[in-house]
């Protein structure tokens, strides 16, 4: 079975930084884009930022300037800097990753289970 395995996360006061990792595991064949939502309270999930397989990256534009999306294929695994935090970054963060695994059979997405990051005044 394919998991995506979330970590990284914690408690950082407004201005710092934290590093997020997703680390895909399984019969993986080949992984298509890799990206990183988040949902905070009451609120609807929301895409941060993702990666294609050849590097192209996409950030919303909240996170733009602060935050840094990267993987590396030989470990599939996709991470994300996140820097300049404020109390607006308070969420669970989800990575998604879009792949075609050998067990299951074939190509679908697979979500991680979510890490929380809280950003405190």
């Amino acid at each position: 079975q394919v998991q995506l395995v979330e970590s990284g996360g914690g408690l950082v006061q407004a201005g710092g930084s934290l590093r997020l990792s997703c680390a895909a595991s399984g019969i993986i064949l080949g992984i298509n884009a890799m990206e990183w939502y988040r949902q905070a309270p009451g609120k609807q999930r929301e895409l941060v930022a993702s990666i294609t397989s050849g590097g192209r990256t996409n950030y919303a534009d909240s996170v733009k300037g602060r935050f840094t999306i990267s993987r590396d294929n030989a470990k599939n695994t996709v991470l994300i800097q996140m820097n300049a935090l404020g109390l607006e970054d308070t969420a669970v963060y989800y990575c998604y990753a879009e792949l075609t695994s050998g067990s299951p059979w074939g190509l679908r997405g697979y979500w991680g289970q979510g890490t929380q990051v809280t950003v405190s005044s």
